[in-house]
C-alpha cells in the first residue's frame, strides 16, 4: 500500500478500515483456497510416513520437470545456459549441481525475468517483499501454486495442531492496521473472509495489552500466529495471571526464532502449546514443529542443500547457508536459490516420536533480527515491512544507538535519490515513534562471522533492555 492510500486508510472510521480488510481477505481466500484444498491437505498428511525411497522418486519427477522448464522456458536460465553451450560447456542442466547459486540480488535485479514465457504476469498473483535484509523481491505465483502452498499451510500449520482455516484465528503481523502514534483501541482489524483478526504489532506497550486481550476474547479467536517477539511481548502483558481464559488451542510463532524463554513465557501465559514455523515468500523450503518438539521439513516445497551439498532426510550436516530449489512454482522457479538463513539437519536415525518420516531441523541460525525498543516501553520486532515500498535500495540495516535515536544504512540501488532514504526513515519512524534518523549512504553493510547482514541491531545496553523488559512484565 503506497502511503497516499496508507493515510486515506488511517483517516477511515473502524467500520470502513474492516471493511477495507473484509474486500482484501475475499481477494487472498478466492486465490488461496479451492474446492480440492482438503483433498490436497489430506494428500500432504499421507505423505508424512512416506519412506525415503518414495520421497526420492517424487522430487526427482518434480526436479525433472522443473530443470527442463526453467533450462527451456525461463529467459534468464535460458541465455545463460545458450551462453555456456557457445562456450563448450557440456554440463547437463538436467543435474541440480551444474546450476549457480543464484542469489537474492539476482532475484531482485532479473525479477520479471525469471517469470518463464509462457505466462501472463497479470493473471498471476504478485508479490512484493523484503525478506529479511531490506532486499525487496518481486514474486509471481499462479494460482495452482498459491492454492498448492496453501493445503500444505492447512495441513501443517493448522491440522498439527488440532485447528483448521475455518476457525476464528488473530495474527500479529507488521502491517500497519492503524497509525502508530493511536493511544486507544483499536489496534486491530477483523477479516471475516478469512476469519481472522489482524492486530498490530506496533502498539504492544504494557498498558495497551490488556486491550488486546479483550479484543481475542470479544472475537473468540481459537489460535493465535506471530512473530517471536511479538507474542512475547503480549505474554509479558497479561500480568501473572495469565490469558489462559481464552481457551487458545495453540499459539504459533513465525518469521522470527523462537527463543526458549520466549516459549517458557508464551506457554505460561496462554496455557497452551507453543509451536516454531519456518517459511519464507520465496516458496522454497517450509517447516513446522510436532508435537514432539521437533521441527520437521516439508519436501514438497523444495529441495535443501547445505553449502557442503547436504541435503537432509536423516544425513548429518554442519550448520551452513541453505540453498534450496522450490518444487511447488515451476513458473518462476528459484533453483539452488541462497535464501539468507543458515541451518543444519538432524543426524538422529531414530524415528520422531509423533511417527513421521519427514526430514529433521536440528537448528536454524537465520533470522536473527534484534527487537528494538520505543520511548513508552514497546517492544517492536521485525522491522522489514518498512522496505516494502518500491524503494531503490539493495540492502539496508537499522541500528538503535539509543530509545530516541536509529541509524539507518542503506546501500543505494539504481534511481536512489534522498527522497528515498527520507521515505524509508519516515516509516521507521511510523513505527518507533518520535526518534531522529541518522541515515549513512554506503557501498556495503558488513556482515557479521557466519557471513550473515543483520538487518536490524539494538545497541542499548543491556542493562536499558533488561529495564524495558522487566517494565513490560510487570503490567
Amino acid at each position: 500500500m503506497n502511503q497516499r492510500l496508507l493515510r486515506l486508510y488511517h483517516r477511515l472510521p473502524t467500520p470502513a478500515r474492516n471493511a477495507a480488510a473484509a474486500m482484501r481477505g475475499l481477494y487472498l481466500r478466492s486465490w488461496r483456497y479451492g474446492p480440492d484444498t482438503d483433498q490436497m491437505a489430506d494428500e500432504a498428511i499421507a505423505r508424512e510416513c512416506w519412506s525415503l525411497e518414495q520421497w526420492a522418486a517424487w522430487r526427482s519427477e518434480r526436479l525433472a520437470l522443473l530443470l527442463e522448464r526453467a533450462a527451456t522456458r525461463v529467459p534468464y536460465y535460458r541465455a545463460q545456459w545458450e551462453v555456456r553451450r557457445r562456450a563448450g560447456d557440456r554440463a547437463s542442466w538436467e543435474l541440480l549441481e551444474n546450476w549457480p547459486i543464484l542469489e537474492k540480488e539476482t532475484v531482485r535485479r532479473i525479477g520479471i525475468g525469471l517469470l518463464a514465457d509462457d505466462c501472463d504476469a497479470r493473471r498471476m498473483f504478485h508479490e512484493h517483499t523484503s525478506g529479511t535484509t531490506g532486499t525487496s523481491l518481486d514474486l509471481w505465483w499462479s494460482r495452482r501454486t498459491v492454492r498448492s502452498w496453501y493445503a500444505l499451510f492447512e495441513a501443517r500449520w493448522r491440522r498439527w495442531y488440532g485447528v483448521s482455516r475455518h476457525d476464528r484465528w488473530a495474527i500479529i503481523g507488521g502491517q500497519l492496521v492503524t497509525p502508530v502514534a493511536r493511544r486507544t483501541p483499536p489496534f486491530w482489524v477483523w477479516n471475516p473472509a478469512l476469519r481472522q483478526l489482524y492486530l498490530s504489532a506496533y502498539h504492544l506497550a504494557p498498558d495497551l495489552i490488556p486491550s488486546y486481550l479483550d479484543a481475542m476474547r470479544r472475537y473468540r479467536v481459537r489460535h493465535l500466529f506471530g512473530y517471536s517477539s511479538a507474542l512475547h511481548a503480549l505474554a509479558l502483558g497479561t500480568g501473572a495471571a495469565g490469558a489462559a481464559d481464552l481457551g487458545l488451542a495453540v499459539v504459533t510463532t513465525n518469521a522470527e526464532p523462537l527463543f526458549p524463554y520466549q516459549r517458557e513465557a508464551i506457554t505460561a501465559a496462554f496455557g497452551c502449546p507453543v509451536r516454531e514455523t519456518y517459511g519464507m515468500a520465496e516458496i522454497v523450503t517450509a517447516a513446522s514443529e510436532c508435537a514432539a518438539g521437533r521441527l520437521h521439513e516439508w519436501p514438497e516445497v523444495g529441495i535443501v542443500e547445505c553449502t557442503a551439498g547436504v541435503s537432509g532426510f536423516g544425513e548429518e550436516s554442519r550448520v551452513a547457508d541453505l540453498v534450496c530449489t522450490g518444487l511447488l512454482n515451476d513458473d518462476m522457479p528459484l533453483v539452488r536459490y541462497r535464501v539468507g538463513d543458515r541451518g543444519a539437519w538432524d543426524s538422529d536415525p531414530a524415528p520422531c516420536e509423533c511417527g513421521r518420516t519427514l526430514p529433521r531441523i536440528a537448528r536454524l541460525d537465520g533470522r536473527a533480527d534484534d527487537t528494538l525498543f520505543t520511548r513508552d516501553g514497546r517492544a517492536v520486532g521485525r522491522m522489514d515491512p518498512v522496505f516494502k515500498s518500491r524503494s531503490p535500495v539493495r540492502e539496508a540495516q537499522i541500528v538503535q544507538e539509543a530509545l530516541d535515536r536509529i541509524r539507518l544504512r542503506l546501500v543505494p540501488a539504481d534511481g536512489y535519490t534522498s527522497a528515498d532514504g527520507a521515505a524509508i526513515a519516515g516509516r521507521i519512524r511510523d513505527r518507533l515513534g518520535n526518534v531522529t534518523v541518522t541515515i549513512d549512504e554506503v557501498a556495503e553493510i558488513p556482515r557479521t562471522s557466519n557471513g550473515k547482514l543483520r538487518a536490524v541491531i539494538c545497541d542499548l545496553p543491556e542493562s536499558e533492555r533488561a529495564r524495558l523488559r522487566a517494565a513490560a512484565g510487570a503490567l
